[in-house]
């Protein structure tokens, strides 16, 4: 069975005494963990499993874990993300331990049916109840319910934010700004649990991927910030106590796409032909068709663009499973046609996208490999 982002928190529960998956649940993987007290969950925002394989030398820590797992062993070493590979998306397949089909965050920029505008899943819209938008319950909750103290350590402007109320809401929040002060944070939260508490810390860090999309993943920069984060979460790692379970993920990988191999919409008459709404991102779009003119939109983009992208109606896609088992609610969220770069190429819309969006080099969102495939690293605390 191959495992996904989806299946580390429901995992992590499981070793925590509290199984979350309901039986009437479409059926998951089992990362392979031992009983544990405590665990620790951390996120490096970009970190694809491609690049820390191809860039380890910058993380003798994570690459010693790396190692030690082997290619998927026991269900660790790499998972992968859902489509499209992008934060808001992936966020919610690990708060959740749904696929995108189900909690409903299928995109960057989305289309709000009831409204009929765009929307950003990860900037969000105050117009938009994060609770109906996404009303699963959260693993975060299921595990509060049963006793288990969940905090979550991240920048305080993500409490109570739009994505956090949608995906990862539950528990207790703990803002911390710097990275070191992340962690002294989380080892805070595990003492007050006591020896014989049960609880989960979530650690999210998001430095790797602002540095990969400003300097690009294959950077003296990019390596730098994965060096910091190494020697951080390894000093993590070295505080731990044996009842405690540290698990290392990734939200998506990473690719830097040339500003040459980019079209732009602005200056495309053709692709924009009967497209109404451009959402997704660069590398995963969904075009949400005028009425009537899905069939020319697909045709043309197919013609012009088939080569270097997957091109799907919305239906085709479903059937495909690209976003897993899709409830009836999420349906209307997706594109009338949606693509996926299939190589180094993407495609802007300068009439409506950011000046500091449009100069990003690194980008995610598809489904090549190198953006879907994750690390899931695991290791056991020493202490005591």
């Amino acid at each position: 069975m191959n495992l996904t982002l989806a299946d580390v928190l429901p995992s992590v529960a499981t070793a925590l005494g509290t199984p979350v998956r309901a039986h009437d649940d479409p059926p998951g993987g089992e990362l392979a963990l031992e009983p544990a007290r405590r665990a620790v969950v951390v996120l490096l925002d970009g970190l694809g499993e491609q690049l820390l394989a191809r860039r380890g030398g910058h993380a003798p820590f994570l690459r010693g874990l790396r190692e030690s797992a082997g290619p998927d062993a026991n269900g660790t070493g790499a998972v992968r993300c859902g489509f499209p590979s992008t934060t808001a998306t992936s966020l919610a397949m690990l708060g959740t331990g749904r696929l995108p089909g189900r909690h409903g965050l299928v995109g960057l920029d989305v289309l709000d049916p009831d409204r009929g505008v765009l929307f950003s899943e990860l900037a969000w819209d105050p117009a938009v109840d994060p609770r109906v938008w996404q009303p699963e319950a959260t693993v975060f909750e299921l595990l509060a319910a049963d006793g288990v103290e969940v905090v979550r350590v991240g920048p305080a402007y993500f409490d109570g934010s739009g994505l956090t109320e949608a995906v990862l809401r539950g528990g207790r929040f703990a803002a911390a700004n710097a990275l070191e002060d992340r962690v002294e944070a989380t080892l805070a939260a595990l003492r007050a649990m006591g020896p014989g508490g049960r609880g989960l810390v979530y650690l999210y860090w998001g430095e790797i991927d602002k540095v990969g999309h400003v300097a690009g993943c294959e950077s003296w920069q990019w390596g730098e910030e994965l060096e910091a984060a190494d020697r951080a979460l390894a000093r993590l790692a070295d505080r731990l106590d044996r009842d405690t379970v540290m698990v290392i993920t990734a939200d998506h990988g990473m690719v830097d796409v040339p500003f040459e191999s980019r079209l732009d919409l602005a200056h495309d008459r053709e692709l924009a032909a009967g497209v109404q709404h451009v959402g997704g991102e660069p590398r995963a779009l969904h075009l949400y068709c005028r009425p009537g003119a899905e069939p020319d939109v697909l045709a043309t983009w197919r013609t012009r663009l088939g080569d270097r992208f997957e091109i799907l109606t919305r239906d085709q896609a479903i059937t495909a499973g690209w976003f897993g088992p899709v409830h009836p609610r999420v349906v209307p969220r997706i594109g009338h046609v949606v693509a996926s770069a299939t190589g180094s190429w993407a495609v802007v819309d300068s009439r409506t996208a950011r000046r500091e969006t449009l100069a990003l080099l690194g980008l995610h969102g598809a489904r090549t490999e190198a953006e879907l495939r994750i690390p899931l690293l695991v290791t056991r605390g020493r202490v005591g």
